[in-house]
């Protein structure tokens, strides 16, 4: 093997397997987001977990190369490969559907590792472990030029994915074809340990030195440990407090979360393609200005919360802030010596930076206050690394973030009667003043989207609120259905405001996968309290809960999932239309609540429906009352003449197609395809 057919072996099977890393996690997450009710903490509990197992390969890289032969390393390496391809192909198994009372951190890790663990642990040793193979085979390389590398791959599979495979490819198709690369990464990592093993040459000796030079020959210290860490876990924590920040707390775009990591892997690759494109002169200013802005905004609406600012300030806040973490990271790379040892620090800092955001701080803090944390954390940094003349400015700015953090803080709790955080985010009720007392209300939010608001006036307390007045078109398909005994399910319970719909002798029955909404419908609301209908409460992923049930009977189904930060797609397809009908009476009605201000949901639920041969009709909702707000619920009925009542007839407008809109189904569905 000629010296330039072994480099591009060495280049080919670092860029699959970084390519096949980040491609692996939209694949495997989309599969088990339906079983978990679609929500966003799902792809911050996937990131937790894929750090965790990077840290992991790259201590086995690490302890390989400083522990064995070449041989052996190779030996062991092989053998682990050829194991892992009993994980193929990756389709997670169905016995791993949660029951409802399960803490679902816990059992996705649990069904990641059991799913996908061992390749993706060895696709995680392969950018440390094959540049050290380099250095010691092709002398002279540019081995940091690998790592450049290979997170240009992670961000090509990142972009491709919705771009283009999720488009071309239905679930089950994309699990196969990665499966396939896999195994082909497998004989590619096989056919670079072979010419390893032929070629190694020894290690060369470092010898002391005080010029911290890029790759320079010099021991590194305690402090240099620390040094590679620390900028790793920020850049890690501002990338998942960022994206938290700004899928809940500014605008519910489901596509939220794909721009910060985008952002946070072309640092990676700048920074470490060569030194050229890190400037100090020109990031630190920019860094700073976009610090002190960012934090400003965390109290201030018209920064933080304005979708057209707040987005540009933290995105462009969080590339330039990665820029200089890992700027400063690639100025502090050691010789190839230490190479896994600097890989095996920055990946340590990674996933403690994500497990600190994504598992501890929903258990500790209350809010989103990990995001102020870590601009405060991320100027302290700077004072650490910075020469003494900057030290001054940036523990101004530390001061100044804190400021601004403690101003967060107290108006959150200014007004506020409950905050309350778990795995699905953090839900908080407010009162709010009306122009008269009986104006008055009590609001529940989930980041920013209003959940459901009551009057409190005694007299008003039944009232119909926000999205479900009596000419919506959920409060139109309880009017024009069973005049008695009426049996309505409700996927969603908010602040149970359909409650107020109810009358003695009917059931109504609430689907809700968040125990902290049940508890704030029960203990801050009193729809489910006043109302004379009988009220059950099912704890638990809607869907999963009603293909386990005995047929319902239904005579209105709402199904009110889709104005949040990630859209249940499992409950617009046409296995959820299936599961729906199964629980229909023979009239009933189909109440689908599709007021998005991002994504255009009728035309899917038109296209699934004439799919089933069921009849739809659109009933928008344009009014003047003030408790009210303007709606879109889709109606789905077995017959037309169900629809054809003369309150919903003219209530309905026509639904505008979307052009090449396929039928959704649970194995092929796209969410850009509906973008406004």
């Amino acid at each position: 093997m000629t010296h330039a057919v072994s480099k591009a072996v060495f280049a080919g099977t670092i860029f699959t397997s970084a390519f096949a890393l980040f491609l692996v996690q939209p694949i495997i997450a989309k599969q088990i987001l339906p079983w978990f009710g679609g929500s966003a903490a799902v792809w911050a509990i996937c990131m937790v977990f894929f750090q965790i197992l990077l840290l992991a390969g790259y201590a086995y890289s690490d302890w390989t190369t400083h522990k064995l032969t070449p041989r052996r390393q190779v030996l062991l390496h092989v053998a682990l490969l050829a194991l892992s391809l009993a994980f193929l192909p990756i389709i997670a198994n169905p016995h791993w559907k949660p029951v409802g009372d399960e803490d679902p951190t816990w059992l996705i890790i649990r069904l990641l590792f059991g799913t996908i663990g061992l390749p993706y642990f060895l696709l995680s040793t392969t950018g440390p472990l094959i540049q050290s193979w380099v250095s010691r085979t092709l002398v002279g390389s540019h081995v940091y030029r690998y790592f450049s590398l290979s997170n240009l791959a992670s961000l090509i599979a990142l972009i491709c994915y919705p771009f283009l495979i999720e488009r071309q490819a239905a679930i089950l198709g994309q699990a196969y074809a990665w499966s396939a690369a896999y195994a082909a990464f497998v004989l590619m990592c096989a056919g670079s340990g072979y010419y390893f093993m032929r070629h190694a040459h020894a290690l060369p000796q470092s010898v002391p030195s005080s010029q911290h030079e890029p790759e320079g020959d010099w021991n590194p210290t305690w402090r240099d440990y620390l040094l590679w860490l620390a900028p790793a876990a920020m850049g890690s924590w501002l990338l998942l407090a960022i994206t938290n920040h700004i899928t809940q707390n500014v605008a519910a775009i489901p596509f939220l979360w794909l721009l910060p990591l985008t952002l946070y892997l072309l640092t990676f690759v700048l920074c470490f393609e060569s030194d050229r494109w890190y400037r100090r002169s020109i990031v630190l200013p920019l860094a700073a200005m976009l610090l002190g802005l960012a934090a400003y905004g965390l109290q201030d609406g018209s920064v933080g919360r304005d979708i057209w600012v707040a987005i540009p300030v933290y995105c462009a806040g969080l590339f330039v802030f990665c820029m200089f973490l890992h700027g400063e990271l690639a100025l502090l790379r050691p010789g190839p010596r230490h190479l896994t040892r600097f890989y095996l620090m920055v990946s340590l800092g990674g996933a403690i930076g994500g497990i600190a955001v994504g598992l501890i701080a929903p258990r500790v803090l209350p809010a989103y206050y990990e995001l102020g944390i870590g601009f405060v954390c991320s100027a302290l940094l700077a004072m650490a690394m910075l020469k003494t003349r900057l030290r001054l400015a940036a523990g101004a700015l530390a001061v100044f973030c804190a400021f601004y953090l403690y101003g967060q803080i107290s108006d959150d709790l200014d007004g506020t009667r409950r905050i309350v955080r778990n795995f699905y985010g953090t839900l908080i009720t407010v009162d709010s003043p009306g122009e008269t007392q009986a104006d008055d209300m009590r609001q529940l939010y989930h980041g920013s989207i209003k959940h459901g608001e009551q009057f409190l006036a005694a007299e008003r307390r039944r009232e119909p609120t926000a999205y479900y007045g009596r000419s919506a078109g959920v409060g139109l398909a309880i009017s024009n259905t069973e005049a008695q005994n009426k049996k309505v399910g409700v996927i969603g319970l908010g602040a149970g405001t359909l409650a107020a719909y109810g009358q003695p002798g009917d059931i109504y029955r609430m689907y809700e996968i968040n125990p902290a909404v049940i508890e704030l419908a029960n203990q801050e609301f009193s729809f489910l309290a006043d109302s004379p209908a009988q009220i059950q409460t099912v704890l638990g992923d809607a869907r999963l809960s009603l293909e386990r049930e005995p047929p319902q009977a239904f005579d209105v189904l709402a199904v009110d999932a889709f104005s949040g930060d990630s859209v249940p797609v499992h409950l617009i397809t046409l296995e959820a239309m299936d599961v729906y009908l199964r629980h229909m009476k023979r009239d009933g009605i189909i109440a689908f609540h599709v007021t998005n201000r991002f994504l255009r949901l009728a035309p899917v639920v038109e296209k699934i429906a004439a799919a089933r041969g069921l009849q739809v009709a659109l009933i928008h909702d344009d009014n003047d009352n003030p408790a009210l707000r303007n709606t879109d619920w889709v109606l789905v009925a077995r017959t037309r003449e169900i629809l054809d009542r003369e309150a919903l007839r003219k209530s309905a407008i026509a639904i505008k197609p979307i052009p090449g809109l396929g039928v959704w189904t649970d194995d092929f569905n796209n969410l850009f395809e509906v973008l406004k």
